[in-house]
């Protein structure tokens, strides 16, 4: 299964995409969209790269699913709209390529890849860094991108083996692996 993360952004937009089989992780690409050389007042040309840049991501590598980040609410109400905005955007280009898009928090994604919810971003990019073998340090929205797609690989994994298992429960685990596909369980 090929997995795309994206880890949202109006400035910066990481973009990450791994392969997984089985217990195995295999990193494939990762890097940004930027609309820095956009004017910050061109609000909508800035979404349109961005919706354009997943766009062109996702027909390059060609992901099975996708993970965003979900949008935290900010200390300014104005900076939450705006990134409010580039998160829809983003979502908006995965799902017109028909793709099943999983949400996760922050800190669900630093829980996943580092065991520690307040892990900082250097932590992060050393824990992607060593799980998928790679060189050097990722940038750290790639770093963030590619960690939301660890944590959905782990997520659908567990998921998958929840719902083979039998006895008590099994409707009730089809039933939450469907609505998890669909997008935030709740």
């Amino acid at each position: 299964m090929r997995i795309l993360g994206i880890d949202p952004g109006l400035r910066v937009t990481g973009f990450g995409v791994i392969d997984v089989d089985g217990p195995h992780l295999g990193y494939v690409a990762s890097g940004t969209i930027s609309t820095m050389h956009i004017e910050k007042d061109q609000l909508p040309a800035r979404l349109k790269v961005l919706y354009d840049g997943i766009r062109e991501v996702v027909d390059r590598y060609e992901p099975d699913s996708a993970s965003v980040e979900i949008v935290f609410v900010n200390v300014n109400p104005q900076s939450t709209l705006l990134l409010g905005q580039a998160r829809g955007a983003a979502v908006t280009a995965l799902v017109s390529r028909d793709l099943p898009v999983a949400e996760y928090t922050a800190l669900q994604m630093k829980q996943a890849v580092v065991g520690y919810g307040r892990a900082d971003k250097t932590q992060i990019q050393e824990m992607v860094k060593r799980l998928l073998a790679l060189p050097g340090l990722p940038g750290s929205d790639a770093a963030d991108a590619l960690g939301l797609a660890i944590t959905h690989a782990h997520a659908a994994t567990s998921i998958a083996r929840l719902a083979q298992a039998k006895g008590l429960g099994g409707a009730q685990i089809q039933t939450q692996k469907a609505a998890y596909k669909a997008g935030r369980s709740r």
